[in-house]
């Protein structure tokens, strides 16, 4: 968990505050890509997203690039799932483990070199997802939520798709709970107490923190699992980007985060509907080619020697994300539907 000075790579534990919590940095390269204006203009084969199949939040931006069609407009390198002292590694072999593919828009050894290539004199962490703009040679930006708002936005002239997982009325229109400020307010607890919560929980630096963590998170569950007792998604009857970010903590939660963040109190498969949400999303076909389990395992026992000095892979649990979700009594999305119906893409 290094960061860059100046463009000198440090070797540092990860941020936490005096009394033990785990702070998470912002991400610092804030462009935007619009459809007709501006220094970033929508273009096929412009642009290149930098991901591992481990991390939550490259990951979301990956399911957005399925669903929205833009596999052919926007390609992709995948990081080796090992994360050591000099951070994300473009090293690929197949005898090691099958998916990492090399630097496919340059010739970097570490993901480092990229954001090099992008401001010699760059300070901050290195982290995925990575948006490159092959023109410029530059990171547009690698904020994964604004990275999925421009997936779903600006290619409309090179996609078919049409499927607006950010519609404005959905969050406007949506019912608040426990005084929260509609979806911003929902998204906002979600991010704070369960997508940064689990590391919150497993990067505390005291008991006290670790503590604070684990009860919120575990409070967003149950609120969660209440939430989707009548509904088939977060926003109702209709799938967006909210329910994706969710998703991808969710389906690392009980064969990382359970354990390896000592995230314990219940699992998963302990919430009927939490759990069935979950397996239909895994369901979606553009969705499961995401979801790389090797690679999130091998992830997180083995790169982070703080919580895990031996670095040894848990072999379970067993899980069966393909089992029927029981969730077809609910009102639900025809997009999902025929997605799931065909077996394929949109």
């Amino acid at each position: 968990m290094g960061r860059f000075v100046d463009g000198t790579w440090t070797t540092q534990p990860a941020a936490r505050r005096p009394d033990g919590r785990f702070v998470r940095p912002v991400t610092q390269f804030r462009d935007r890509i619009t459809a007709s204006q501006g220094r970033f203009q929508a273009e096929a084969g412009r642009y290149h997203l930098y991901v591992s199949y481990a991390c939550p939040w490259a990951s979301r931006t990956l399911i957005v690039r399925e669903l929205m069609a833009l596999t052919d407009v926007i390609d992709v390198s995948v990081l080796h799932p090992d994360m050591g002292d000099d951070s994300w590694t473009f090293a690929h072999d197949p005898a090691d483990i099958e998916g990492p593919t090399g630097d496919l828009a340059g010739e970097a050894k570490l993901l480092g070199d990229v954001y090099l290539r992008a401001d010699a004199k760059y300070t901050g962490r290195v982290t995925v997802p990575v948006l490159w703009d092959r023109r410029e040679r530059t990171i547009v930006n690698n904020e994964s939520v604004e990275i999925i708002e421009m997936f779903n936005r600006e290619f409309d002239a090179f996609t078919d798709v049409r499927w607006d997982l950010c519609p404005d009325a959905e969050r406007d229109a949506m019912d608040g709970m426990d005084g929260m400020d509609g979806m911003d307010g929902m998204d906002a607890r979600i991010y704070e107490t369960v997508n940064n919560g689990v590391y919150r929980a497993g990067f505390a630096g005291s008991q006290a923190a670790y503590e604070e963590a684990f009860d919120a998170l575990f409070e967003t569950l149950d609120m969660l699992e209440q939430r989707l007792a009548t509904r088939r998604y977060l926003c109702g009857a209709r799938l967006t980007a909210s329910d994706l970010r969710l998703f991808t903590t969710l389906v690392r939660f009980d064969p990382v985060y359970h354990t390896h963040f000592k995230c314990n109190l219940r699992r998963l498969i302990d919430y009927d509907n939490l759990w069935g949400y979950t397996r239909e999303l895994y369901q979606i076909p553009a969705i499961k080619r995401t979801v790389r389990m090797d690679h999130i395992k091998r992830h997180y026992y083995r790169s982070h020697e703080s919580i895990s000095p031996r670095r040894i892979i848990a072999r379970g649990p067993l899980i069966d994300f393909d089992a029927p979700h029981g969730r077809g009594h609910l009102e639900g999305d025809p997009h999902v539907e025929a997605l799931i119906g065909s077996g394929t893409s949109p």
